[in-house]
């Protein structure tokens, strides 16, 4: 007869001294020699918004500590991170002006496309500078894509207007673009496009599992969305765990280089599961609510502001996220190298 495990492990618990998973939390040295999960600034991406027609930063209200900059104020805060040795960023521009087919986006001189040009200009290969490929900040309806007369997102005729973006971007400096649009095809169609071009250097960070969440209020500030109503018809259902696997597959396939879970937080199950089933490397984004509700809840007192930041993002990493992109990028950079001092 075999031994019960149960009752083993009953009578070791019972000689006091034999199983103490305490004595490896005793001192600092010890909590660190046994830590299964590490952060590193290279392991961080930094969001970054660019607005055309500014000369100076300006504060977004829902995020505070975050900014919309000016081409110049880009270029030092690109010049930061690199110095602060996180990954990379990722870039998101505010135009002064919109249409329906988001001209804006495939414009060389649009406020995006010289953003990606000055960052390179500025830093180099030092960052891996990623490009938001989307038409929603360049539309005056405010959807990622082209609209139908009914109203409705044409999949097709907008997958047309992102491998035109692709190029641009790359064409302007991009080392990665970032398709965060949620169109069936999207991957697929914006590699073939970098490929015939003979850009196969720029790679593919796929929006993979993007869902429809209501964590994204302020970053709709920050990019002054002019949506009205939801891009529930598109974006993931929150309440779906198993699709995700479904969508990732299907980019992986089309050439994903990384695959994204965003929000963070809120989805570390999905996260969990994409990274466990992933063959390419895996991003999950803490979004603008996360970073929101912990920055409002540090200003009240009510949490460590330091603790609750470090702590969020390493669940993000522990979740399985080898790339995480978080507005605290450069910060906590810089509270991990002074913890190793």
């Amino acid at each position: 007869m075999s031994p019960d495990p149960t009752a083993s492990a009953a009578a070791a618990a019972a000689r006091p001294g034999r199983v103490r998973p305490r004595r490896l939390r005793a001192t600092p040295a010890l909590r660190r020699s046994v830590t299964q999960t590490r952060l590193h600034p290279a392991d961080l991406v930094l969001p970054m918004f660019v607005k055309e027609g500014l000369t100076e930063p300006q504060p977004i209200a829902s995020m505070p500590g975050v900014v919309q900059h000016s081409r110049d104020t880009l270029r030092r805060a690109a010049a930061e991170a690199a110095a602060a040795g996180i990954g990379g960023v990722n870039l998101f521009g505010v135009p002064l002006v919109r249409d329906a087919v988001g001209s804006g986006a495939t414009d060389p001189d649009g406020i995006l496309n010289q953003a990606l040009a000055d960052v390179r200009s500025e830093v180099g290969d030092a960052l891996v500078i990623q490009a938001d490929l989307c038409l929603d900040e360049f539309t005056d309806h405010g959807h990622c894509g082209v609209l139908t007369a009914d109203g409705t997102v044409d999949n097709d005729a907008t997958l047309v207007r992102y491998a035109e973006m692709a190029l641009v971007q790359a064409e302007a400096g991009a080392h990665m673009v970032a398709p965060s649009g949620m169109m069936d095809g999207q991957v697929g169609v914006v590699r073939d496009a970098l490929d015939a071009a003979g850009r196969a250097d720029v790679a593919v960070l796929a929006y993979a599992a993007k869902y429809a969440s209501a964590l994204y209020g302020p970053f709709r500030d920050a990019v002054e969305s002019t949506l009205d109503g939801d891009r529930r018809t598109y974006q993931m259902d929150p309440g779906n765990r198993r699709e995700a696997l479904r969508e990732v597959a299907l980019d992986i396939a089309e050439g994903a280089d990384v695959v994204m879970v965003k929000p963070a937080g809120a989805y570390l199950d999905v996260l969990s599961d994409v990274a466990a089933a992933s063959t390419v490397p895996v991003a999950a984004y803490q979004v603008s609510g996360e970073y929101a509700m912990i920055e409002a809840a540090s200003a009240q007192g009510w949490l460590d502001r330091r603790r609750a930041i470090t702590e969020s993002v390493l669940a993000i990493k522990r979740a399985g996220a080898d790339q995480v992109l978080t507005y605290w990028a450069v910060e906590l950079a810089c509270w991990l190298r002074e913890e190793w001092r």
